[in-house]
Formats: structure tokens, sequence, C-alpha cells
């Protein structure tokens, strides 16, 4: 019996499961950890800047070489509950040398942290960069926001409206965003083994999903996925680029062949990948082509 859309219980796990989309995801996750680690020990940076209270909300900046640099905050994914700030500044290397000052942001996971409490750090956590980030040399009125798979959801609810005020942020607080391989609508993921983890009801579902909650103020969007993702989250990065559009905010599908769920965001330390290079054009930078040691 079809239990969201034609998918029976069985199918939709399938869909949702990017694992299994990869053979072994071990190799990427220490590609992420590795190269992380050679951008923090190459790169000026400062490293576990506090945002917040809780020993969780912190976060990795690397400035730029030039003064009032745009920024790229980039949030990590691992379905709410795997990685953190120290696997997600590989793509520091390429962009500072661009002229983009790089911020890496940590949040408490899953099942410890619920996704209202993964939502609202992510939220704290730019609002704190719109306000000091002018310190570390960045542009406040230049964020811009990039995230992979939960990553991508969180992008999606950074985009989303009502909450800025509260923040004391203005509503165009992101100027540019990248999601890739993201979740926009949560209502199946209730029925999954995710759900496991994440115990989410389906009004927690609706609440954090970003396709219920566009906003009125846009910017332009890049939306990106793995050629061997599962048909369920190509579907979801493409309706949210359409709604997202339908509301006449810029925003474009950029296609990356051979890629997949998890190498996907390796690209961005490529200055000379198609997804990279829309990236810098979206951030109005020059890519320095050169090979990166």
């Amino acid at each position: 019996m079809p239990i969201y859309r034609d998918y029976d219980q069985a199918a939709l796990e399938v869909q949702y499961d990017a694992r299994g989309t990869v053979g072994d995801i071990g190799p990427f996750l220490r590609r992420y950890a590795e190269g992380s680690a050679a951008a923090r020990a190459a790169l000026p940076c400062a490293l576990d800047v506090a945002y917040g209270p809780h020993g969780d909300e912190t976060l990795d900046i690397f400035p730029a070489s030039v003064p009032n640099a745009p920024v790229f905050v980039f949030v990590h994914g691992g379905y709410w509950r795997l990685l953190s700030k120290d696997d997600s500044s590989f793509m520091a290397p390429a962009f500072t040398r661009a002229g983009a000052t790089v911020v890496a942001l940590n949040y408490s996971l899953a099942p410890a942290a619920t996704l209202d409490r993964i939502v609202e750090q992510n939220r704290r956590a730019l609002a704190w960069v719109h306000r000091h980030i002018g310190a570390y040399g960045g542009d406040p009125l230049r964020i811009h926001v990039c995230g992979s798979s939960a990553g991508g959801h969180l992008v999606g609810m950074l985009l989303a409206g009502g909450w800025q005020a509260a923040h004391g942020v203005p509503p165009d607080v992101v100027r540019g965003a990248v999601a890739l391989s993201g979740l926009f609508d949560l209502e199946p993921i209730v029925h999954t083994q995710v759900n496991g983890w994440m115990k989410l009801t389906p009004e927690d579902a609706r609440r954090n999903s970003p396709m219920a909650h566009l906003p009125h103020t846009g910017c332009p969007l890049i939306v990106s996925y793995g050629e061997s993702e599962t048909a369920e989250f190509m579907r979801q990065s493409d309706n949210y680029l359409r709604a997202w559009q339908a509301r006449g905010f810029a925003g474009a599908h950029v296609p990356m062949p051979g890629s997949n769920h998890f190498d996907i965001i390796l690209h961005l330390n490529d200055p000379a990948s198609p997804l990279t290079q829309a990236v810098f054009q979206q951030m109005g930078l020059t890519p320095d082509t050169t090979e990166i040691p």
C-alpha cells in the first residue's frame, strides 16, 4: 500500500536512503575531514568562535586576504545527526583565494537535539555572522549561505521568512544561496527510518519544511544534486527551485554530471568546476584557477 505519493514503505526507504546510492560513505567522510584539517593548517583562521552559550554553538572563520569580502557560510549535512564544522571547511582554500571569507557552522545533532533547536541554532549563527563578521574582514551586506543534504534543508530554513526580525537581522540578510541535494518538504521523512532519530510529528515536519515557508524577500539561488541521486532527492530540489522562481526570485539549476550525493560538495574546492564557477559568479568573485596544493 502506498504511504507517500506512489511509494510503499520499502520503496520510500530506498528513496530517502542517501547512503544506498554509493557503495561506502567512509572515503567521502575522510576526504571532508582531511581537506578541512589541511585548510585549518594552511590558512589564517579563527577556530571555535562561539556564537551562543552551548558548547556545540561554534564556528570557524577563514578571512579573505582583502577587506570587506563577501562571506561564504557553509552548513554541513549528515541527516542532522552526523558531521560537524571540523568536516566542513575543505572549500576554504579555493574561496579565500578568490576573495571570500569562509565560515563553517557547527550545530547540535539529533537525536540529542530536536530539529526545531537545530534550525534555531543556525539562525542564531547567521545573526552572529551578520553582527560580527566585519571584525574578520567580511562584509555583512554580502552574506551567502551554502549547505548540502540536511545542510541544504537548513539553508532553506535560513531563507524562510518570518524569523529575521526576532534575531535582529534584515529580511535580506542572505544575499545568495546554494542548496545541494536538499530536503525541502519533510512530510515523507516522518514515514522513513530517518524519523527513528528525528522523531518528527507531522506538525514538526511542516513547521520545518522550507516549501511551506517561502519568503517574501528572495535572493539568487543555485540548486544542484548528484547525477546518481534518487528520484525523490531530485524531485525535492526541482520542486523547491520551481517554487522559488514562481515567486519571481532568481534561481538556477547547475548540473553536476558524474557526481553523487556525497562528493558533489568536494567540487567546491575546485575553481574550475561548474558548481564553483556558478557560486563565484553569484558572489561576484574572480576565481584563481591555478592548482590548489
